[in-house]
C-alpha cells in the first residue's frame, strides 16, 4: 500500500510498503479516508526525529522510519479477536494514544495521557494515517454518526487538544477570553471558547493573512497584531472594569505570547499553556505572584473526551470543518501540505490529505 514515511529531518518520502497484516486481538484494520497534518508532524520534518524514536519504543517497539498522521478517520475493514464493540463498515475516527491499560500508575487512574509509556499512532506505533490503511487498537478507534463527516472526523483530535486546554482553563458562559497564535489549534481554541460560552473573544497573532480568516471563521472575534496593536491596553478597554481578560488560552508556544497574556489576564485569572515551547522560556513570576494568577498547562486530552468532542462537532456547536483550507492528494503532501504549511505567507492553517484520491 501507498504511504508517507518520515525517514529523517526534510526526509519525508511517500512509498510503497507491505499491506497490512491481519489485525491481532484487540486490534482493527481501517480503510484511512481523512488525515491532517499537525504542527506536531511539521516539527518532525523540519527539525526531527523528535517524537519519533530512532531505537524501539518501550512499550511499542516502534521506530523509524514511521508512518506520519495522528489525526485521522476511516472504515474498519476487520476485526481481531475480542473486539465486540467495533464492526467491519464501522465509521471511525481515531484516537491515538497508546499506552498501558493497567499498572501503570497514571493508567490506573484513568490518566491515560499522562502514561510515561505513551506512544501515539502516526508518530511511535505501526502504523499511522498518512497511508492508505492502518492497524490500531480497538480503544484507539471511535464509532462517529452518519451526520458526521469523513473530514470532520479527522478534526476530532486537533479539536480534543482545543477542548482540553478550554476546561483546563475552566472557561465557562460569560468568560473573556484571549487566544494566542492563529494556527490550526489557536483557531479550533476560538471556536471552543465561542461554544462554551465565552463572549468576547480575542485573538493576536503575527500574520495577518490568519487574522482575517479568523474574523471570516468567527464573526465578532476581536483580532489583534502585537507588532501593529497594543494587544494588552485594547484588552483592557474591552472588558469590564479595564481589568483585563478572564482566561488566557496560549497556543504558540512563543514566548512574546505567554508573558503578553500574563499582562493581559486579571488579577486571579488562568493562563493555559496549550502551544509547545521549543526552548526554554521566561515568564515574569513577580507578576504571577502580584496577580495571584494561575498556570496550567494542557498536554493533549483525556481519551474519554472523544464521543464529547464528536458531538460537539457533529451538532454544529463547534464547527471544526472551517479551519480546513485546502484538501490534497497523498502523493501531494509534501510540497502542498507540509510545504505549505512553513510558509510564512500564513495562506493555510489546516491541510487534510484525501486519501480515496
Amino acid at each position: 500500500m501507498k504511504a508517507l514515511r518520515f525517514h529523517a529531518a526534510k526526509d519525508l518520502r511517500v512509498e510503497t510498503i507491505a499491506d497490512l497484516p491481519a489485525p491481532g486481538p484487540g486490534q482493527v484494520a481501517v480503510k484511512n479516508k481523512f488525515v491532517g497534518i499537525c504542527g506536531t508532524d511539521l516539527h518532525e520534518y523540519v527539525a526531527g526525529p523528535i517524537f519519533v524514536p530512532t531505537e524501539p519504543h518501550p512499550f511499542t517497539g516502534a521506530k523509524l522510519p514511521q508512518v506520519l498522521g495522528h489525526e485521522f478517520s476511516g472504515e474498519v475493514t476487520a476485526v481481531g479477536e475480542g473486539v465486540t464493540h467495533l464492526k467491519v463498515g464501522d465509521r471511525v475516527s481515531i484516537q491515538p494514544l497508546v499506552m498501558p491499560r493497567s499498572g501503570d500508575y497514571y493508567a490506573d487512574r484513568g490518566l491515560f495521557h499522562l502514561s510515561e509509556d505513551l506512544a501515539l499512532v502516526g508518530l511511535s506505533w505501526m502504523s499511522g494515517g498518512m497511508a492508505e490503511g492502518a492497524i490500531v487498537n480497538d480503544y484507539n478507534a471511535v464509532k462517529i454518526p452518519d451526520s458526521m463527516s469523513y473530514e470532520e472526523g479527522a478534526l476530532v483530535e486537533p479539536t480534543a487538544v482545543a477542548v482540553y486546554a478550554l476546561e483546563r482553563g475552566g472557561v465557562t458562559a460569560g468568560d473573556s477570553v484571549l487566544v494566542t497564535g492563529a494556527g490550526p489549534i489557536g483557531m479550533l481554541c476560538m471556536l471552543a471558547a465561542k461554544a462554551y460560552g465565552a463572549t468576547k473573544v480575542f485573538l493576536s497573532d503575527v500574520n495577518e493573512t490568519r487574522l482575517a480568516l479568523a474574523r471570516e471563521i468567527l464573526p465578532g472575534v476581536i483580532t489583534l497584531n502585537p507588532m501593529k496593536d497594543d494587544v494588552v491596553a485594547r484588552i483592557r478597554a474591552e472588558t469590564e472594569g479595564s481589568v483585563g481578560c478572564d482566561k488566557v488560552i496560549e497556543a504558540s508556544g512563543n514566548e512574546a505570547a505567554l508573558n503578553t497574556g500574563l499582562q493581559a489576564v486579571r488579577k486571579q485569572g488562568v493562563i493555559v499553556q496549550v502551544g509547545l515551547h521549543t526552548k526554554d522560556s521566561k515568564l515574569h513570576w513577580h507578576d504571577v505572584t502580584f496577580k495571584d494568577v494561575d498556570v496550567r498547562g494542557a498536554w493533549a486530552y483525556p481519551t474519554h473526551y472523544w464521543p464529547k468532542v464528536v458531538d460537539l462537532i457533529a451538532s454544529g456547536a463547534l464547527p471544526a470543518l472551517k479551519v480546513v483550507t485546502k484538501k490534497i492528494a497523498l502523493d501531494e503532501a509534501v510540497t502542498e501540505g507540509f510545504d505549505a504549511l512553513l510558509s510564512p505567507s500564513g495562506d493555510h492553517v489546516k491541510i487534510l490529505i484525501d486519501l480515496d484520491r
